[in-house]
């Protein structure tokens, strides 16, 4: 049943993704003289679609949602307008598509290699099959299983961006909003998200994700996080804050001197790391379902605690996160 209903869609998604590669991508190739990259320029492509999907949502529901329930006045436009940069970048696909001529070829030879050396082809959905009797087939039980496992990896990798101090020396970058907005998930460095999309998108590969479907995920999972990241002054209720990360819950984890600490006394740690699903807090012990909106950011940030400077600009702050883990 999702299949036929998911069809339609899927074919007018290819449709328009090829219209767009004939009428843009594919002549600038040519004129430029990179025809040889035609087939990771239509993937790229994809990407790009799904990205201006994604802008077009955030701006129609989430913006309007956040106009509707503010936690706070924003102040600071010039730290917001840098984090547009940061999702123009991630959501357009511009740094994907470095990825796809730099790091893509290596994962291609040697997962290549390694099937060559014995390791079979493997697939999540299909090795769980007698678990569910008569609903493996669905699309659905696919697409929720691998993205249970994501999740689940998500969280893991999360939780040591917090614990390795060279890690969060990168991700410090993240918490250093204190104009948090929906569009504050993708400020990261960029070698922090470099290192969080390998592991993906090797764990993508290993347990056989198709490549449309992996598309589908990344991108739910990227406007899930622009609403939990929103400057939104909303919970989802007793039961369902279990069930899904909401804002409320994330804005917690970017709280001064709570979200991202050890009790509250400097160390690395925190709460609410899930990316998705907060069963892996409850289930870890690192749950923290209060009711409360604190200011975020990061507590060296404070005058009275040195007054730390996380860099105004998008270079700035690229350059100071790499100060920062090789000089601490």
């Amino acid at each position: 049943m999702l299949e036929d209903l998911l069809r339609p869609l899927s074919e007018a998604f290819g449709q328009a993704q090829q219209m767009l590669f004939e009428a843009m991508v594919q002549p600038l190739l040519f004129g430029l003289g990179f025809g040889n990259l035609l087939e990771l320029a239509f993937e790229a492509t994809g990407w790009l679609l799904v990205g201006l999907i994604q802008l077009a949502i955030m701006l129609l529901v989430l913006r309007p949602l956040e106009r509707w329930r503010p936690v706070e006045a924003i102040t600071d436009l010039a730290a917001v307008r840098v984090d547009v940069l940061y999702t123009l970048i991630h959501r357009l696909g511009l740094f994907r598509l470095a990825l796809f001529f730099t790091i893509g070829p290596f994962w291609d030879t040697l997962l290549g290699q390694l099937r060559i050396w014995g390791l079979p082809a493997w697939h999540l959905d299909a090795a769980v099959a007698s678990w569910w009797p008569g609903i493996t087939d669905s699309a659905l039980f696919a697409f929720v299983a691998y993205l249970v496992v994501l999740d689940f990896v998500g969280y893991w990798l999360h939780r040591l961006q917090h614990q390795l101090q060279w890690w969060w020396s990168l991700h410090a970058l993240h918490h250093s909003q204190r104009q948090m907005t929906m569009w504050t998930d993708d400020r990261n460095h960029l070698l922090d998200t470099l290192i969080m999309d390998c592991f993906m998108v090797i764990i993508a590969r290993l347990i056989g994700i198709p490549p449309g479907q992996f598309v589908a995920m990344v991108a739910l999972t990227q406007l899930l996080e622009s609403l939990s990241h929103a400057n939104l002054k909303v919970w989802f209720g007793p039961w369902l804050e279990r069930v899904l990360v909401s804002p409320r819950f994330h804005r917690l984890h970017h709280s001064v001197g709570l979200g991202h600490e050890s009790e509250g006394r400097g160390t690395l740690g925190g709460h609410n790391f899930a990316v998705l699903f907060p069963i892996w807090d409850i289930l870890f012990g690192t749950a923290n379902f209060q009711y409360r909106f604190d200011p975020t950011g990061i507590r060296d940030q404070r005058p009275q605690d040195g007054g730390r400077d996380y860099g105004r600009g998008f270079w700035s702050q690229q350059w100071l996160g790499l100060k920062r883990v090789l000089w601490r």
